[in-house]
C-alpha cells in the first residue's frame, strides 16, 4: 500500500503551472494520491502580516486561490486530495474562498481546514504563528475532505498529515512518522530535490536543468520511503540532490517537530534506479514538549544607496564619498549605517561595466525621517562635487519598512489546535500524551584519515557539494562528499576552524559542527549572520543562499588521490 505525495510549491511565487503538471503528469497508474503545496516562509509571514494591516479579509497566499481555479476540477476528475499551508494568517479565510470558487465551478468538493496556530501578539508584533503538525490535517482527511488548507504547520507536516490519515498510523509511532518527515522535508522546496540549485549540475546534460519537474514522494506503510518525479519532466533525482536537500536548513542529528523528533543522523540513502532514490533507516523519538513560535514584527525603516565607482583609484573614491555623507548626516545620524564596498572592477576592463565597483550604504533607524530625506538629499547634493564619474545605480527613494522575525517557544498545551471539517465541526487535536526534551547526541566516531600523500591547491567545490540557507538571524552551511575516500578526508580537513579560515565573515559568531556519517555530510550552524532574519536584509545575501557556494569556491589543499 503505496500513497505517492507531490508537491507543486516551494515558496509563495513558485511556478504557477506547477499544480497542473502536478495533477496530469504520472502517466498511467503513475498519478498522485495527494498534492501539497507549502506557501510560507519566515518572510512569507510578515509579507502577508502587512497585506493584512490593510485588508483584514487578507492574510492568505492568492496565488494558490488563482492555481485552484483549474486546480479543483483536475483534482477532482483524478481523485487527488489536496493539502497546502496557503491559507497563512487566515485559512478560514481561504477556505471560504474556495468554497465559492468550488460553488462558481458546479464542483462537489469538501474543503476543511486547520487553525489555531495564530497566538495573541504582543506589542508591535505583527503575527506570532506556533508551528504545528499533521495530526489536524490527519483529521480532516478522515472526515472526507478533498482539500485542507493551513495556517503555519511545519513544511513536513504537509506530509505526515496525509500519511497519518492513509496508514492510520498512531501518535507515537515514531520511526514512521520520523521517516515521513524526512520525506516531506525532501519534498517542502520542490525543484531543490530534482536539481535546482544543485550544486553538481555541470556534471550532467544542461538540458536537464532548465525546467526541473517537481518531486514525488512514494511512502510506504513502515515509514520508507523513494523519491522521484513524473516521467519526461526535467531535472534530475540521485543521492546528491536528496542530499543536498536534506542538508537544507537543519542543524544536527535531532530535527525536532511537533509529531516527532526525527534523527537525521540515521537516514540512509540508495539509489534504485534512474531519478528514484530510496529513503529508509529513519529513526524517531517523542516530539518535545514546546511548540516552536515565529515572531513577526516591524523592525523600523531602512534605505540605501548604492555609488557606481568606476576605473582608477577605486579605494580613495570610496573613501571621498563616505566621508562626504557622513559630514552631511552628522548633525542626525541615522541609528546604523553600514558600508560595503564590492570590487566588481576589472584592470583594464574592455567595458565601462567591468570598469567600475559598487559602493552600498545601507541605513535603518526606527524614524522614518531619519532614513529618508536625510539620506536621499546628501546624496543627490554631491553629485558634482563628489569623486570623478560620480553616479549611483538607481534614484535615492524614501526609507522603507524592514521586518524582523524572532522565534520563541510555548508549551504545546497552550496552543488550540484546531480541525474544522467540511461540515464545520470543530475538533480539537489533542497534544502528545508523551513528550522528550532534547538531549545532545554524542559525536559519532569519524573514519579513519587518509594517509599523508601529494595534493592540490584547488576549490572545495571541485570535490564537496554545499547547501545553504536560513533560520531566522542564523544560516546553515551543509556541505557533503560522494565516496568514502572524500568523506575520510572531508571528515577531518573541514573543521570549525578551518570554515572559520574559509569564511572570514563568520569571525566572531558562534560557529557548531555536526556530523551525520551516513550521508557522509558536515552540517555549520552559523550564529547571529543575518541580524535579525530575512526581511531585515542586514547582509548582502540575506537569506544565506550562496554562503555555501562561497565555501565551494575557497581553495584548499585536496589529497591527489582524490581526484
Amino acid at each position: 500500500m503505496v500513497l505517492r505525495i507531490g508537491n507543486a510549491s516551494g515558496f509563495y511565487g513558485d511556478r504557477f503551472d506547477a499544480v497542473r503538471e502536478m495533477l496530469t503528469g504520472g502517466g498511467p497508474g503513475g498519478g498522485l494520491d495527494v498534492l501539497t503545496g507549502d506557501y510560507l516562509a519566515e518572510l512569507t509571514m510578515l509579507i502577508l502580516g502587512r497585506d493584512q494591516l490593510k485588508d483584514p479579509a487578507a492574510g492568505y497566499a492568492k496565488t494558490f486561490l488563482r492555481q485552484m481555479e483549474e486546480g479543483l476540477g483536475l483534482a477532482h476528475e483524478r481523485g487527488v486530495r489536496i493539502v497546502a499551508n496557503a491559507g497563512g494568517l487566515n485559512p478560514a479565510g481561504l477556505a471560504d474562498a474556495l468554497r465559492a470558487l468550488a460553488a462558481k465551478l458546479g464542483l462537489p468538493t469538501r474543503i476543511a481546514h486547520v487553525e489555531g496556530d495564530r497566538l495573541p501578539a504582543t506589542d508591535g508584533v505583527l503575527a506570532a504563528n506556533a508551528y504545528l503538525g499533521g495530526a489536524g490535517i490527519a483529521a480532516c482527511l478522515a472526515a472526507g475532505a478533498d482539500v485542507v488548507v493551513t495556517g503555519r504547520v511545519t513544511d513536513a507536516a504537509l506530509v505526515t498529515g496525509p500519511a497519518q490519515w492513509h496508514f492510520g498510523w498512531g501518535p507515537e509511532e515514531y520511526d514512521k512518522l520520523a521517516g515521513a518527515v524526512v520525506a516531506g522535508h525532501v519534498l517542502e522546496c520542490g525543484t531543490q530535490a530534482t536539481g535546482g540549485n544543485y550544486a553538481f549540475f555541470r556534471e550532467h546534460d544542461p538540458k536537464l536543468f532548465r525546467r526541473p519537474g517537481f518531486p514525488v514522494a512514494e511512502l510506504h506503510a513502515d515509514g520508507s520511503a523513494a523519491i522521484t518525479k513524473h516521467p519526461g519532466t526535467g531535472g534530475l533525482v540521485d543521492v546528491g540532490t536528496v542530499t543536498a536537500q536534506l542538508l537544507y536548513e537543519t542543524a544536527g542529528a535531532h530535527y525536532p517537530g511537533p509529531d516527532v523528533t526525527a534523527r537525521l543522523d540515521t537516514v540512509r540513502l540508495a539509489q534504485e534506479g534512474p531519478d528514484r532514490v530510496r529513503i529508509a533507516g529513519v529513526r524517531g523519538e517523542a516530539p518535545p514538549p514546546t511548540l516552536k513560535v515565529g515572531l513577526s514584527r516591524l523592525g523600523g525603516f531602512r534605505n540605501e544607496v548604492v555609488f557606481v565607482l568606476t576605473g582608477l583609484d577605486i579605494e580613495a573614491k570610496a573613501q571621498l564619498v563616505r566621508d562626504q555623507v557622513e559630514d552631511a548626516l552628522v548633525k542626525s545620524p541615522p541609528a546604523e549605517a553600514r558600508w560595503e564596498l564590492a570590487r566588481t572592477d576589472r584592470p583594464d576592463a574592455r567595458t565601462e561595466e567591468t570598469a567600475s565597483a559598487l559602493l552600498r550604504l545601507v541605513v535603518r533607524d526606527p524614524r522614518p525621517e531619519a532614513v529618508g530625506r536625510a539620506l536621499t538629499g546628501a546624496a543627490v547634493e554631491l553629485a558634482l562635487a563628489s569623486y570623478p564619474g560620480f553616479h549611483v545605480t538607481a534614484p535615492p527613494g524614501r526609507g522603507a519598512p524592514y521586518g524582523v522575525f524572532e522565534t520563541a517557544y510555548v508549551p504545546a498545551a497552550e496552543v488550540p489546535h484546531t480541525a474544522v471539517l467540511p461540515d464545520g465541526t470543530r475538533v480539537p487535536v489533542p497534544v502528545p500524551a508523551r513528550t522528550r526534551e532534547l538531549e545532545p547526541v554524542p559525536e559519532p566516531d569519524l573514519p579513519e584519515p587518509l594517509p599523508a600523500g601529494p595534493v592540490r591547491r584547488m576549490p572545495l567545490g571541485r570535490v564537496a557539494g554545499a547547501r545553504s540557507g536560513d533560520k531566522g538571524g542564523d544560516a546553515n552551511v551543509g556541505v557533503w562528499v560522494r565516496t568514502e575516500e572524500e568523506w575520510r578526508w572531508l571528515s577531518h580537513a573541514l573543521t570549525v576552524d578551518k570554515l572559520r579560515e574559509l569564511l572570514p565573515e563568520t569571525a566572531g559568531l558562534a560557529v557548531t559542527r555536526h556530523v551525520l556519517p551516513h550521508l557522509r555530510a558536515l552540517n555549520f550552524t552559523v550564529a547571529g549572520i543575518l541580524g535579525e532574519g530575512v526581511a531585515s536584509q542586514a547582509r548582502f545575501d540575506p537569506q544565506a543562499k550562496a554562503l555555501g557556494e562561497w565555501l565551494r569556491s575557497r581553495e584548499v589543499d585536496v589529497p591527489e588521490r582524490l581526484l
